[in-house]
């Protein structure tokens, strides 16, 4: 249990960094991502950091070794030299227990010492005789402690066996910390030999090594800034035209279409930004040119649906009236009344949707809202359409909230996408129940109209909305319709700044959603229904929401 707890705490205190982490780094990690000057300059700093870093520490290693072995070299030529004068100074005396001997190893380390190793350059001289225990050490200067310097292993390679030997050895002299370079050699008598070590402090050579690193490190620093300036500035030159090719077709895309660039030099930014304004007046002429034929086609559907109206009125005049004394006619001559009342209701109810279309394409068009209860507006639309779905052979399948809806809405509007949805769904029902299902939360209202029929194949989910679009065109109408029904309804919901979307499959019937927002202006980001329905399984996403 203890491990538990503890591995617990420990997860739950991760979080917290993670997202402390995450909140205080949003910044850095906003800018990194939008910032490609940001992330050249940064790149360039950190492979110059590492490359200056290696090649500067490759030349102050190497200026030390090449430092360490000058010195060496000199100190092994100096060695021989004092080896061979001890030689000379030693051999006179036949035995060790000669008494002038030690007087003799004093005078000789006398003359060889050369300096104070507090001082740069001073060094320190011993003569030890590892043979001869009475003999003694004699070492200048006298208050240096040579068991710092002289280990048993460097007096093993020399009394022992005889050989010279060299270490790096560091000791405290007079409060200070020095490194040495210590050099052992033996001095061969005739009554045997004794061993001269000779310490030459590498104050100097440290001081030096040091300062070939400052200024490797200092002249490493100012190379990656440096470089890191020339990127930021070289970045900068390609990146501000970029920018400003961004700006400018933010800007076009806005609406602004006399926006260009600026065209310095003959460079191939240069060129870029003479491409770039080149393909702005393309677009802006093919825009132009789209919106005169767009506006010239509004114009044309509006006149020709005003100027229709006139001979319209005359003809409905005259059809009502044959109607209305249709049974006085031979059969053949009674149903071409109908017929003829039947065409004239459809285009009248053509030139009404057109009118509407072309309020619609001007911009004209505006939202009545006011806060309804959507439930009677439902029941009515089904009311109205339910001698159509009798004769259809199709039930209505109400699923309503009890209580009341209330949503900002233009009723008439809403009324009319309702009636286009549901009758077309009648329409492609193929005798089976048709469900109108409304479901609501705090911020929007989602109506589902559902049918089991034809379905629609994959795709046809979008073109549904489109002005005179049919999944078949041979097939027979019930409702006489004018293929701008749904074109309408979507234009009604996004109006209101819902959505209207479609869903279908083969065989598996279609639906239909509608989403409204509860108070007007809100913006949706959810709907309370899903548009793939719960009685077939999700095998595919949902469609993209016409928005």
């Amino acid at each position: 249990m203890p491990v538990r707890r503890t591995l617990r705490v420990v997860r739950r205190y991760w979080r917290v960094v993670v997202r402390w982490f995450r909140q205080y780094s949003a910044p850095a990690r906003r800018a990194w991502r939008r910032s490609l000057q940001l992330r050249v300059v940064a790149l360039t700093l950190v492979a110059s950091s590492l490359l200056v870093g290696t090649f500067g520490w490759f030349i102050a290693d190497r200026s030390a070794d090449i430092l360490l072995s000058r010195t060496k070299d000199e100190v092994s030529s100096s060695m021989s030299g004092k080896v061979e004068y001890a030689y000379k100074q030693l051999s006179v005396h036949p035995a060790a227990r000669d008494p002038e001997l030690p007087n003799t190893i004093a005078g000789t380390v006398n003359e060889l010492f050369d300096g104070d190793p507090a001082d740069d350059g001073g060094s320190v001289i011993s003569i030890r005789a590892a043979d001869y225990p009475d003999l003694g050490a004699v070492t200048l200067p006298l208050d240096v402690d040579t068991q710092q310097l002289i280990t048993p292993e460097m007096v093993q390679a020399v009394a022992g066996s005889g050989s010279v030997a060299q270490q790096i050895r560091t000791a405290e002299i007079k409060g200070q910390t020095i490194k040495f370079l210590v050099y052992g050699s033996p001095v061969r008598t005739k009554f045997g030999h004794l061993e001269l070590y000779y310490m030459v402090p590498l104050t100097t050579e440290d001081r030096t090594a040091n300062q070939i690193r400052t200024t490797v490190l200092a002249t490493g620093i100012a190379l990656v800034f440096l470089l890191g300036v020339v990127a930021g500035l070289v970045t900068r030159l390609v990146v501000n035209p970029v920018r400003v090719a961004a700006r400018t077709a933010q800007r076009l895309s806005a609406g602004l279409l006399d926006q260009r660039m600026k065209v310095d030099g003959e460079d191939d930014l240069a060129l870029l930004a003479a491409a770039f304004n080149q393909m702005a007046a393309n677009l802006q002429r093919q825009i132009v040119r789209l919106e005169e034929m767009s506006r010239l086609q509004r114009r044309f559907t509006s006149d020709v649906s005003h100027e229709l109206r006139t001979p319209l009125t005359t003809v409905r005049m005259a059809a009502d009236l044959i109607f209305s004394e249709r049974e006085s006619f031979e059969p053949a001559v009674a149903r071409s009344a109908e017929l003829l009342q039947a065409e004239l209701d459809r285009f009248e109810d053509l030139l009404t949707d057109l009118l509407e279309i072309s309020r619609f394409d001007a911009g004209f068009a505006a939202l009545d809202a006011e806060h309804t209860d959507l439930v009677p507006i439902v029941q009515r639309v089904t009311e109205r359409l339910g001698g159509l779905a009798e004769r259809a052979g199709v039930e209505l399948d109400l699923r309503l909230p009890e209580t009341p809806v209330i949503a900002e809405v233009d009723p008439r509007r809403v009324e009319r996408v309702l009636r286009n949805l549901v009758g077309n769904a009648i329409e492609h029902a193929e005798h089976k129940p048709v469900v109108v299902t409304m479901v609501t939360d705090e911020a929007a209202v989602a109506i589902t109209v559902r049918d089991h029929g034809i379905g629609l194949k994959p795709g046809e989910e979008r073109l549904v909305f489109n002005r005179f679009w049919r999944a078949d065109p041979s097939r027979a109408r019930q409702t006489g319709g004018t293929g701008l029904g749904l074109s309408i309804s979507v234009e009604d919901a996004r109006l209101h700044g819902g959505w209207l979307e479609a869903w279908g499959a083969p065989g598996e019937g279609a639906q239909f959603r509608l989403t409204l927002p509860v108070r007007a202006g809100d913006r949706l980001v959810a709907a309370p229904l899903p548009l793939i329905p719960r009685d077939r399984p999700a095998i595919t996403g949902e469609p993209a929401e016409v928005s």
